[in-house]
């Protein structure tokens, strides 16, 4: 495996080598459970599952964590301004993205673990950074002194001068610089017993503790959006470094889902949610769409767009599902090599999808030309790459979301062949109106007919 990476830290493209061979240990900020994810919020979770999909196929052993952060200012505001308790709040939501992972068929993570059930870790940590002079309890808080720390700003490139952490600046904090690693107890919120006084964690410390808890002091890769570069991941690297840590020897990044050249955000009141998104297309085809471009690249969303991943998902299963009902089993087969230098090149998924997609093409032509084990052969290819990219039509995760709904396609299929034969007779006696009449109602009724040297083939219109 030749893969290389663009890694933020470094702001260059590096060979992937694993700490230890054939181990990789890659930790993702994941949800934190303050309501219902949309779009945006799960495009890390499609990028980095492809990334995952890469390494399982080149026989890594992936240790893959994906945490929860389950307490935090805005899940105490929206759970007090509901009348719920911040608890309850937290595992509704946490509930609501695993659904949504599941939909869209993202592998589970190795561990999924709550910030709330890594109190002890974040304490001993902060312990190790007041005694190595890098942290300072004052008025019950505890704060990190980004002073102490000369190669802070280092991912995001942020100047110390520049540097706002957009949270309060406390009274007690040495330099408005610093940001909060324990933040004293409040009348109403949930708290812990410490050295320093009962109260709760900051942010940032969650996800360094619990990284270093399930992955080592040191791991490979540290994956997340764009929108965490700074504070949060610079924060994670300043606290593990100062606790100890070697820390994560690879950082990427993907670029945000945007609606008129914004950030998808609850506060921009241009959320899609994936409940909602899910009643225009089918999981498969919004994982499609949400994978298709660069994952480090701004994917920017319309209905069109959306509409035409979906078209173009459905050419590649039609032409897989075709070769089936022909040729006999798809077995999955092998990528391609152009395929494997696309992925391999930072994962380019574009350059991956025009390979696939060529492919199609090609089986099309051999099936259409009645060469049935080409055909075939090229669809196992294609079979292979959707795996990777976790899109594969005949993959028991989406195999089983239509077993329900086989038994209406069945019944389904029987009428429109029987519209077919009298549309097929009605042509041969030269009967134009009655096959003119047919193909309207079958449009009309979101059915399209496509007329194959085999005869005529039908399919549901998106959204049918």
């Amino acid at each position: 495996m030749t893969l290389r990476l663009f890694d933020t830290e470094t702001r260059a493209m590096r060979d992937f080598v694993p700490l230890a061979p054939g181990h990789a240990s890659v930790y993702l900020c994941g949800a934190t459970v303050q309501g219902d994810p949309h779009i945006g919020h799960v495009r890390s979770g499609v990028a980095f599952d492809v990334l995952r999909r890469w390494l399982l196929a080149h026989d890594y052993d992936v240790a893959f964590v994906r945490n929860v952060t389950d307490i935090e200012d805005k899940i105490l505001n929206k759970a007090a301004e509901a009348g719920r308790p911040w608890w309850e709040w937290a595992a509704t939501f946490e509930r609501s993205f695993t659904w949504a992972y599941q939909q869209l068929g993202v592998l589970p993570p190795s561990v999924e673990p709550r910030a709330t059930g890594h109190i002890t870790q974040m304490v001993e940590m902060m312990q190790r950074l007041i005694d190595n002079g890098h942290a300072y309890a004052a008025g019950g808080d505890v704060y990190f002194d980004v002073r102490s720390y000369p190669r802070y700003g280092s991912l995001s490139g942020h100047k110390l001068d520049d540097v706002h952490q957009g949270e309060s600046a406390g009274e007690c904090k040495r330099d408005p610089r610093d940001f909060t690693l324990w933040k004293a107890e409040k009348p109403g919120e949930p708290s812990w017993p410490t050295p320093w006084g009962r109260g709760r964690p900051g942010w940032h410390l969650e996800c360094s503790a619990m990284a270093e808890f399930y992955l080592g002091a040191a791991f490979d890769i540290h994956c997340g959006g764009l929108d965490l570069v700074f504070p949060h991941h610079e924060n994670e690297i300043a606290q593990a470094k100062c606790s100890g840590d070697d820390f994560a020897q690879y950082w990427l990044h993907n670029g945000w889902v945007t609606m008129g050249g914004e950030k998808m955000s609850k506060s921009l009141g241009n959320v899609l949610s994936v409940p909602n998104v899910l009643k225009k297309v089918r999981p498969q085809e919004l994982r499609y769409y949400l994978g298709s471009a660069h994952y480090r690249s701004m994917l920017e969303y319309s209905d069109t767009a959306l509409d035409e991943g979906a078209a173009a998902f459905r050419r590649i299963e039609s032409f897989v599902m075709r070769t089936q009902e022909r040729a006999g089993e798809v077995p999955v087969g092998r990528w391609t090599e152009a395929f494997a230098r696309a992925l391999d090149d930072d994962l380019a998924v574009p350059a991956a999808l025009a390979e696939v997609h060529g492919k199609v093409r090609e089986g099309n032509i051999a099936l259409d030309g009645g060469d049935l084990e080409g055909a075939r052969e090229i669809a196992s290819q294609v079979r292979a790459m959707l795996g990777i990219l976790g899109v594969d039509p005949l993959d028991e995760h989406w195999t089983q979301e239509t077993a329900d709904a086989s038994a209406a396609t069945d019944a389904l299929d029987v009428l429109v062949r029987a519209e077919l034969e009298r549309r097929q007779s009605a042509r041969a006696e030269k009967n134009w109106a009655v096959a003119d009449e047919v193909r309207d109602r079958l449009i009309r009724a979101g059915i399209e007919v496509t007329d194959t040297p085999n005869g005529p083939e039908w399919s549901l219109k998106a959204g049918q």
